[in-house]
């Protein structure tokens, strides 16, 4: 009697057993992205760490990370930090605008998921065919540039503008920090309650009592936590400012791409200081987003 009973497991036992296997399930659900982030994010970000310390022979040194402040490097980093700034403070704006727009502006239904729709798409369209696409509508021929010049007699480039310049990197920036703003913030901005507004108007208070002592102070972590996720966007996108700028613009990224695969600056070890020091950066910007983020789900619940 006693030894079959004790072959009989116990409850206990079943869901401990139970909940082992779930255990190992989710972890084996989670291994491809575990994998991915070890090949593709950490060991290339540990080797860069160590290669900014080595010489070309792989002894140690501090050489490269010296050469950082060189006056070549710190006008690449200034003017990248410009442009990211520029950029992400101009799509938090007009982000910001556009989802009040669309959720709290009383506009037709359908604006905000034709809205939501083309942000998503928007966001993700960089590189390459963003670059072309601007210029061919912002270059020297292109669409928008000669319409000013045959119906208004207005020569765009004449008025002192460039498609390659610093305006013209930021506003080919903005083209996808503007929709990511939006998809960002939309929750933030749903989160406003009717009640607070009419609480405000029934105590004798305006809109723009109702902005500065209620809605600004709720959305004011999520609109600076966005604010930096769009600065480090901008700060680490190399595809669309070297297909649109090429070498005329000396920001970091391209400075970065030609030390490690140009043929005349050649220096890989100079190219790890160089993306060491970006890591820096937007890791600083990703970590402020990431608590203002946590901060803003606080004081919402």
């Amino acid at each position: 009697m006693s030894a079959s009973t004790e072959s009989i497991p116990t409850p206990v036992a079943s869901a401990a057993a139970g909940g082992t296997r779930a255990a190992l399930l989710s972890w084996l659900g989670v291994a491809p992205f575990l994998l991915f982030a070890l090949l593709f994010l950490i060991l290339p970000t540990a080797m860069l760490m160590v290669g900014a310390f080595q010489d070309a022979q792989g002894n140690f040194t501090l050489n490269n990370i010296a050469r950082l402040f060189d006056d070549n490097i710190l006008s690449a980093y200034r003017i990248s930090l410009q442009i990211s700034a520029a950029s992400a403070v101009l799509g938090t704006l007009l982000g910001l605008l556009l989802a009040l727009a669309a959720i709290r502006g009383g506009l037709p239904a359908w604006i905000r998921p034709t809205l939501t729709t083309f942000s998503g798409v928007a966001s993700n369209f960089a590189g390459i065919p963003l670059a072309f696409a601007f210029l061919s509508t912002l270059g020297r021929m292109g669409l928008v540039t000669m319409l000013l010049r045959k119906y208004l007699d207005f020569d765009l480039y004449a008025s002192g503008f460039s498609i390659l310049s610093f305006a013209g990197l930021t506003l080919t920036y903005l083209y996808f920090q503007v929709p990511l703003m939006v998809l960002i913030i939309a929750p933030a901005v749903e989160g406003l309650k009717d009640e607070w507004r009419e609480a405000c108007e029934s105590l004798g208070g305006s809109a723009f009592a109702y902005w500065r002592h209620i809605a600004l102070p709720v959305l004011w972590p999520s609109l600076v936590g966005a604010a930096l996720l769009l600065f480090a966007n901008a700060f680490g996108a190399v595809a669309t400012a070297y297909a649109l700028t090429g070498s005329s613009l000396n920001i970091v990224t391209i400075l970065l791409y030609a030390q490690i695969h140009g043929d005349v600056l050649h220096d890989q070890n100079l190219g790890y200081a160089l993306a060491l020091g970006m890591v820096l950066i937007t890791g600083s910007a990703n970590a402020g987003y990431i608590w203002l983020r946590k901060r803003s789900h606080r004081e919402a619940a």
